[in-house]
């Protein structure tokens, strides 16, 4: 085993491979702290982080009992049965269970947002208990989404269980440094948090499809994702400047008032 993992380190071929599978695994925890953020701002302000480390925990740990267990995971890839001219897995099930579910709970989350009156919910503060129960629920139902989706990615991209652990540790870690800034920036600005939802929808539907068959590149999908969040940078910045030349009126006018007035017929 040592001479094993010697060699890995001798091998600038396995630092390439690493480093492209930290890059990927970070890319592919966003998703999964996106909806761990948005989830756990909707609890009361002493639970969240909380929340945030047992979801992020959770995470980190079906992800390592998931590489444990790398043999069942590839053949989770072997058609099960065939319909619609598509042999489906338990992997294509789990992902098109994990994408509606997705896109069932942004939507409802949207349309909490939009509806002032959406009536009596499981994440109202009269009901905290039951209300971090369900974020953990419905959190650790994304992690096992995420994490087989996340391990199968790994197995295709390199054969050494060792590189997986590391770049898995590294992504999660990441993951668990960025967990309360983002919650927080999506807490203090409103319009990201429909931005946030509407990637998961997105997000969502990718999974499905992929479930089904249709191969989308993340690439794409991600690249949508940064050019919506420039855009909503830009937006948030032009807002800022807007309420800094609104603010400023009323001490140029104080200013103003106090200049004494200079006589049209005085030199």
């Amino acid at each position: 085993m040592t001479e094993y993992l010697l060699a890995l380190l001798a091998d600038p071929a396995a630092w390439a491979a690493l480093a492209a599978l930290i890059a990927m695994e970070v890319v592919l925890g966003i998703d999964n702290l996106i909806f761990i953020s948005i989830l756990t701002n909707k609890l009361p302000e002493h639970q969240r982080e909380r929340a945030r480390r047992i979801g992020i925990g959770l995470a980190l740990g079906l992800r390592v009992a998931l590489l444990g267990t790398v043999a069942i995971i590839v053949q989770l890839t072997q058609p099960i049965f065939t319909a619609f001219g598509h042999g489906f897995s338990w992997r294509d099930l789990i992902l098109i269970a994990g994408g509606l579910f997705l896109v069932w709970k942004a939507t409802k989350e949207i349309h909490h947002n939009v509806d002032p009156d959406h009536g009596p919910d499981i994440f109202e503060p009269g009901a905290t208990t039951m209300a971090f129960g369900a974020a953990i629920g419905q959190i650790l139902v994304l992690d096992l989404v995420f994490s087989i989706d996340s391990i199968i990615t790994a197995v295709g991209m390199t054969d050494d269980v060792p590189i997986m652990v590391v770049a898995v540790l590294v992504a999660v870690a990441t993951m668990l440094l960025a967990a309360n800034p983002l919650a927080n920036f999506i807490r203090d600005n409103p319009t990201v948090v429909m931005l946030a939802l509407g990637f998961l929808i997105m997000i969502g539907m990718a999974l499905i499809a992929e479930g089904f068959g249709a191969k989308i590149p993340k690439g794409y999908i991600y690249a949508a994702m940064a050019f919506s969040a420039a855009i909503e940078a830009l937006n948030m910045l032009s807002s800022r400047a807007r309420r800094r030349r609104v603010a400023a009126l009323p001490a140029r006018a104080s200013h103003d008032v106090g200049q004494p007035q200079r006589r049209a017929d005085l030199p």
